[in-house]
């Protein structure tokens, strides 16, 4: 209902928007002051009003309308919804007890009253040194006198 609602305001407020744009202002007929004629409507004398005014209106009229029934709606809304209260609607999988994992048999540790789990990997033996030779630094150039 507020979605039809709001697609009726929109095309209220559009052709509002067409209407007064097409009508006459009453400056328009400022030319009557100088002599060309029905020189009461440059102060205001329209007359009774013409199907475009009457139009306008009545789409005024309906598009204060939807506003406040847009407002009424809008006023109806309560507060998001937390986190926390989202949290009791969400399916929870039942608690299923894990896989076993083997027992690693500890090491005896030199320190005393503690244990040493051992290493997963195998530790890394080296199989040659090599020595690094590090180049001797040239020296500067004497500066030219």
């Amino acid at each position: 209902m507020q979605t039809i609602l709001t697609v009726v305001h929109l095309f209220l407020a559009l052709g509002l928007i067409g209407l007064v744009l097409i009508q006459h202002g009453k400056g328009a007929d400022m030319g009557a002051a100088f002599g060309s004629g029905a020189s009461a409507t440059v102060f205001g004398a329209r007359g009774s009003g013409n199907f475009l005014s009457r139009t306008t209106g009545i789409l005024a009229a309906l598009f204060f309308v939807t506003s406040m029934v847009l407002a009424y709606y809008a006023a109806q809304v309560g507060e998001p919804a937390g986190l926390m209260d989202t949290l009791d609607q969400v399916p929870v999988a039942p608690l299923t007890k894990p896989a076993e994992i083997p027992a690693v048999d500890p090491v005896p540790s030199p320190v005393k009253g503690y244990t040493e789990i051992p290493p997963v990997a195998a530790p890394v033996e080296v199989i040659e040194e090599v020595e690094v030779v590090v180049p001797p630094v040239a020296e500067p150039p004497a500066p030219k006198e």
